[in-house]
Order: C-alpha cells, then structure tokens, then sequence
C-alpha cells in the first residue's frame, strides 16, 4: 500500500510540473518567438507610443463621427475580467427594451443591438458596418462611396475561404477613419 501511494504522489508530482509549468512555459516562449504581437494581446498603439486598445478585444465607440462595436454584456462594458454574455433569453422584457433603445433604424442589423456570447467581440458583420455610413457620412462630410471603400477594405472574408463569417473589426475601421481626416 505504501508503495502504491508514493508512486502515486510522484506520478501528481511529475504531471504537475510538466503540465502546470513546463508545458505552459514552453508554449509561452514559443508563442513569444513565433507570435510575439498575437501573443502579447495584438495591442495596438498610436504613433508606436500609446496604448489605443487590443484588436481582440472590443471597445465602446461613441457620437455620430465613429462606426459603433457591438454592445457589450461583460461587466460595465468590454471588462475582460467581466467577460459574460447577458443570458437574456429572446422573450426577456429587458432584453427587448434594451434592442429598443439601442436600434439606429428600424432594420438595425442584429450584431449593432445584441452583445456577443463574451461581451468583447471587437467585430461587427459587414452588413452592421455598411448600416453605420450614412450617419457616419454626415457627421465627418464625407462621401458614402469613400465610407464604403474604406469598410470594404476593412472586412476580413472567411479563413480559408470557408471558416467564419466575414468581419469588420471596428477599432482598425475607425483608425483609419480618423487618417481620413475631418470630423
């Protein structure tokens, strides 16, 4: 029996240390070498000096000037520590009232109303983006078509041609809606 629990506890031990350190400092480094900017939060930065947001993870834009993320369920609004979706069923009356207060139009596409399943996707659909020119349009007195080449240049088709649906992420949308120039 004794022998039986020391092999066992060295058996916990090992995995322990291959598994709970080794393996996560190997896969760290390789990440770091491989992948440094993934594996650092694809952070993005103005001018090389500071820190505007992650490409990962979303963040609130708001006014007339800006295409606007997806609403966020996780904790006061895009909290990573707080990441949740708002498990509010399609029936909920607070569900519906905050659709209702959010809608742009009456064809509002759904993923500019409901947040996404963590609260942080930084992506809206193409269709969401395109929704957003003419408010966008008006409020900087740009042309819709010079929006619309900018969102199309913006969208990210499916990987591989197949995985995915295409997407917009809105923080690099905006930042080069901002090179564009006036407000």
């Amino acid at each position: 029996m004794k022998k039986h629990l020391i092999t066992s506890l060295l058996y916990t031990l090992i995995t322990a240390v291959l598994l709970g350190i080794a393996y996560p400092v190997a896969m760290t480094g390789i990440a770091q070498v491989l992948f440094p900017r993934q594996a650092n939060g694809s952070l993005v930065y103005n001018q090389g000096h500071e820190l505007i947001g992650s490409q990962l993870i979303g963040q609130p834009f708001s006014g007339p000037a800006y295409f606007h993320s997806r609403p966020s369920a996780a904790g006061t609004g895009y909290d990573a520590a707080n990441s949740s979706g708002s498990n509010l069923a399609p029936t909920s009356k607070a569900l519906i009232d905050r659709v209702n207060s959010q809608t742009e139009g009456a064809n509002a596409p759904i993923d500019l109303v409901t947040a996404s399943g963590s609260g942080l996707d930084p992506d809206i659909t193409p269709g969401a983006a395109y929704f957003q020119i003419p408010r966008v349009a008006a409020a900087r007195h740009l042309s819709e078509a010079q929006l619309q080449q900018l969102v199309s240049a913006h969208t990210t088709m499916r990987q591989f041609g197949f995985l995915g649906e295409p997407r917009v992420n809105v923080l690099s949308l905006n930042l080069a809606l901002d090179q564009l120039g006036k407000k």
